[in-house]
This record gives structure tokens, sequence and C-alpha cells, in this order.
């Protein structure tokens, strides 16, 4: 297949070019930039010198049509629920990274983007593609929105739980933690080397946009409504994402019981890796793969389970996630172009 990437020299445009140049189904055929086009993908990403010299063109459905098969969407916010149906009627398959087709509610979108919602005959035609929870209503489809960096964590880590009616959803609060390239490539004074080294900071309380994705995916595979807590910090490394999740037990477990629920869940799930009970995943233990590590603890004096989710929220959170769903479509192997052991240290 011939792909097109629009972002692509954003942080998960460029992933997409790292993975999928790796990937023995698919071949980078434009890269599309609205604000670098005409100029040589190596001059804008030096790193691609002599890997892919191809210039950089703007967007032109018709050409996308003519050139390639599948088009990944790594743009901001605002800007594919414009881009995208275009590529749609032209029949390509369409992945978008960013946040526009995720919620179902356009009211939803409005309140917490801030953009006006796309159009919701077009909304109720993307599948959420969240890999391992989703994966029969990927197969096939034409148009999948990927998760955001925060649900992917969090409802990897929670969907055992849920789906087993063990935890009270009213109960859960998500404490994430995750690098400066999660805010993207953009100059920004708050992600300035001298504001972020040696430096903890919590932002957008109560109002982060990740907060109703997480709650609509949380009722639809647990079958019942609830408010979340999320809070969401920036930690002074450049990708990486950890939650750390609490949860209200319904009855008493054990901790080798979540154990053998997690195992049996994600048992044909291959980046879902489930960790020893005593032993707790770190970021570093999964940068630059598309892996996800889950460690559990019950508290049995505070019946409340914790569960500690950590991904690369560039590959697994953004672009690793995508080519794994294009997999899933296309009826590949969903590891082809994704065998990456994870960079240590």
């Amino acid at each position: 297949m011939k792909a097109g990437i629009v972002g692509a020299n954003g942080y998960s445009g460029m992933e997409l070019i790292r993975l999928l140049n790796n990937h023995p189904s698919v071949r980078v055929e434009m890269l599309i930039s609205h604000t670098t086009q005409g100029e040589a993908a190596s001059e804008v990403l030096p790193h691609l010198t002599g890997i892919l010299d191809q210039p950089l063109e703007a967007f032109d459905p018709d050409q996308l049509a003519e050139r390639v098969d599948v088009v990944f969407f790594a743009t901001p916010a605002g800007v594919s629920k414009d881009l995208l149906p275009e590529c749609l009627k032209r029949g390509l398959i369409c992945i978008d990274l960013s946040g526009d087709f995720r919620l179902k509610n356009p009211g939803d979108y409005e309140t917490w983007y801030h953009h006006p919602a796309a159009d919701p005959s077009i909304l109720q035609d993307a599948v959420y593609g969240l890999s391992e929870v989703n994966r029969r209503q990927i197969e096939g489809a034409q148009f999948i929105a990927n998760p955001g960096c925060y649900p992917t964590a969090s409802l990897l880590g929670l969907a055992p739980a849920l789906k087993d009616g063990a935890i009270d959803p009213e109960s859960i609060i998500i404490d994430g933690k995750s690098g400066v390239s999660g805010s993207g490539r953009k100059a920004v004074i708050g992600n300035l080397f001298s504001e972020v080294n040696e430096n903890v900071r919590a932002y957008k309380l109560g109002r982060h946009q990740h907060t109703p994705e997480i709650e609509q995916e949380i009722a639809e595979i647990g079958g019942q409504a609830a408010a979340v807590t999320l809070t969401t910090h920036v930690i002074p490394m450049t990708r990486g994402l950890m939650t750390t999740i609490y949860a209200s037990l319904k009855k008493g477990y054990s901790s080798k019981e979540f154990l053998e629920i997690y195992q049996r869940y994600y048992e044909k799930s291959p980046f879902v890796r489930i960790r020893p009970l005593g032993t707790w995943p770190a970021t570093k233990e999964v940068l630059g793969s598309n892996y996800c590590d889950i460690g559990l603890n019950v508290d049995g004096r505070t019946r409340r389970l914790t569960i500690i989710s950590v991904i690369d929220n560039v590959v697994k959170g953004a672009a690793g996630q995508a080519i794994q769903n294009l997999n899933i479509i296309k009826g590949w192997d969903e590891q082809t172009g994704l065998g990456l052991s994870p960079v240590y240290p």
C-alpha cells in the first residue's frame, strides 16, 4: 500500500514516517504540510537525510486519491474535520490521530475542544481505534478515530476491570504524567527547557480534552456512565506517559485474582504486557515501542485497586497504534512493522 501523511512535520507525523519506513507492506508516498510545503523532507526534518528526501506537499484530495491508498491525519484539533471527509468521499482509508472524530456527541467536542464539531453523520461512521478493545469493529473499517494518549493508557489499564464489573466506575481517579512531546511540536513558553527542566507541573485540571473521551469509552466498555477525575502533569522528559489509576472495588478481590483477570483479557494482545505481582512498569521500559505495560495492586485495607499503565505517548499513544489499526483493517498480523523492542536505557 501507499500512504499519505497529513501533518508530516509534527511529532506524530515524524513517528509515522519512522515506523512505516520499516513496514514491509506500506510505502510512504506523500508527505503533506501546510506550513512547510515545497521544502524537501530532509530540510525540515534533517534526521531523514538519506532516508526520505521527497518534498512536502500541499493538501490535495484528488492527488491523494490518485497516489495513495491510506491517509494518516497527524494534525492539530480542528483541522482534520474539514479535510478528512474529502478523502473519505474518494474511497481512501482514513486514520485520524487528532481528536476531531473521537467524541460521538458534537456538543462534547465543542465544549472540550473549543472548535466547531465535525458533521454528525460523519462522526457516526468513525470507528474508535482502541486496538485491543475494538478489534472486531476495526477489521475491514475505512475510517478510524485513533485514541488520544491519556485515553489509551487509561482505558487499557481499566478495560479488564470494567468488563469484569469488579470496580465502581464512579470512583475512578486517573493521575496522568506525560513528557513534553505530548503537547505537540509548537513554540509554547511552558515547553521551554528552562520551564520544564527540574520541574513537574499540573495542567488543565478539570478541563483536559481527553476526559470526555475516557468517559465515553468507560460507558461503552463497562455499560455504565460515569464521571472520572483526570489530573494531568508535564514532567521533564521528552516522551513517555504514565497513568496511576485508582478505583474502589465492588467486592473483595486479591491482587492474584486481578492478575488472572488481566492476563485472560489480554492473552491475545501482543502489545499489552502484564507485570508480575509486586512489580510495576516505568516509562523508559516502553520507550520507542508500541507496548503498554500494566502493573496492579489491590489494597485490602482500603478496598481499592491501583493500576499503573505506561506507554510511549508518540508510539502507542499515536503513530504506533494508528499503524496497528491499519494492520487490523487489512487483516495483517497486527505486529507488522511494529516489532521494535523498547530503547533502553
